[in-house]
C-alpha cells in the first residue's frame, strides 16, 4: 500500500487480509481491488477526509474523477472495491453507515467473446507436430482447452493428481478456491495420454514436478508463454481474426450450447458463479445463427 497514513495503511492491510482469507478470492482479484483501493485512498487524502468519514457524496465525486481516464469497465470494478471495502468497515464495526449502500456500478457494454468456429478450432488443434514432444505437449493442451472449457490459468495449474485417466475427469480449483469435476472427453484423453507417455518426460529430464505441462526446463507453463504458444499457431493454421488463451473456452461453451447443451450444466463446467455469466454464450449462438440464416436462406 502507498497511502501515507499510517492509520489508513492498517485499514487497507486488514482489508487484503479479510479478501484472502475470509472471502477466499483469487490473487488476481485481490491484487486489482488493492490498487484500486489505493487510488480510492489517495484521492480522499487529497481531500484531506478520512475513510471512516467518507460520504456518499465523496464516493460519487471519486467515481466521477475517474471518467475520462479510465474505461466504464475499470470504473465498474473500481467502485466494486470501494463497495466491498465499505462493507468490510462496516463488518468491522469502524463506521456505522455504509456511503456506497445507494450507489449501482455504471452500465457495462455486452462484450460478446471472440469464438472459433468448429473448422477454425479443429485447424488449430491439428497445427501441433505430434511427432515432437514440444508438439505432443501442444495439442493436449489445446484439446484439453477445448475439452473442458478451462481458464487458462486453471490449465496451467494442473498436477498429476488433478486428473483421472480412467474416469476422463479433471478436477480444478478455479476463481474463490470453489473445486470442480470437469470431463474432457476421448480426444483430449487420448492426446493427454499421448504427452504423459513420452513427451512430459523428456521435458522433466530426470526433475521432478507436481504440475502437469511443463516448459523447457522442466518447470511450469506461464501465461505469456501460451499466449505466444496459441498465437503462433492461430498464425499457422490461416485463422484471421485474434486468437487468445481464451478463445477456447469462449469456444467450448459457444459449441456446447449451439449443440443443444442446457444453460445450467455449461455454467457448472466453466465454473461461473452467476449463471448471468453464461448467458452471454446464449447471445453469441443467436448471433451466428443470424448469419447462418442471412448466408444460406434464399429470402433473407
Amino acid at each position: 500500500m502507498t497511502s501515507k497514513t499510517a492509520g489508513t495503511d492498517e485499514l487497507a492491510d486488514q482489508f487484503t487480509h479479510h479478501l484472502r482469507v475470509e472471502q477466499g478470492l483469487a490473487r488476481n482479484t485481490i491484487e486489482s481491488y488493492s490498487r484500486d483501493l489505493v487510488r480510492y485512498l489517495d484521492f480522499l487524502e487529497k481531500r484531506k477526509t478520512s475513510p471512516l468519514s467518507a460520504s456518499q457524496v465523496d464516493v460519487m465525486e471519486y467515481v466521477s474523477s475517474l471518467a475520462g481516464s479510465l474505461s466504464v469497465r475499470s470504473i465498474a470494478r473500481n467502485l466494486s472495491a470501494v463497495k466491498m471495502f465499505c462493507r468490510f468497515l462496516v463488518s468491522e464495526g469502524k463506521v456505522t453507515i455504509n456511503p456506497t449502500r445507494l450507489l449501482s456500478a455504471p452500465k457495462l457494454p455486452r462484450r460478446l467473446p471472440g469464438v472459433l468456429s468448429i473448422e477454425e478450432v479443429d485447424r488449430l488443434i491439428s497445427q501441433p507436430d505430434a511427432s515432437t514432444d514440444r508438439g505432443t505437449r501442444d495439442r493436449a493442451m489445446l484439446e484439453l482447452l477445448y475439452a473442458t472449457g478451462l481458464r487458462v490459468s486453471e490449465l496451467l495449474n494442473l498436477k498429476m493428481t488433478n486428473v483421472n485417466l480412467e474416469a476422463g475427469y479433471v478436477r480444478t480449483v478455479g476463481k474463490g478456491s470453489k473445486e470442480r469435476m470437469v470431463p474432457m472427453g476421448g480426444k483430449a484423453l487420448q492426446a493427454l495420454k499421448d504427452y504423459l507417455a513420452g513427451g512430459r518426460a523428456c521435458f522433466l529430464k530426470k526433475r521432478s514436478s507436481s504440475h502437469l505441462f511443463l516448459g523447457p526446463r522442466g518447470r511450469p507453463l506461464t501465461r505469456q508463454g501460451f499466449w505466444k504458444i496459441i498465437k503462433r499457431y492461430g498464425l499457422n493454421a490461416g485463422i484471421g481474426k485474434p486468437i487468445t488463451p481464451h478463445s477456447l473456452r469462449h469456444s467450448f461453451a459457444s459449441h456446447l450450447l449451439e449443440h443443444g447443451a442446457d444453460l445450467r450444466s455449461v455454467q457448472i463446467m466453466l465454473g461461473h458463479a452467476d449463471i448471468a455469466t453464461t448467458q452471454i454464450y446464449t447471445h453469441v449462438t443467436r448471433e451466428r445463427l443470424k448469419q447462418i440464416h442471412e448466408k444460406h436462406h434464399p429470402r433473407p
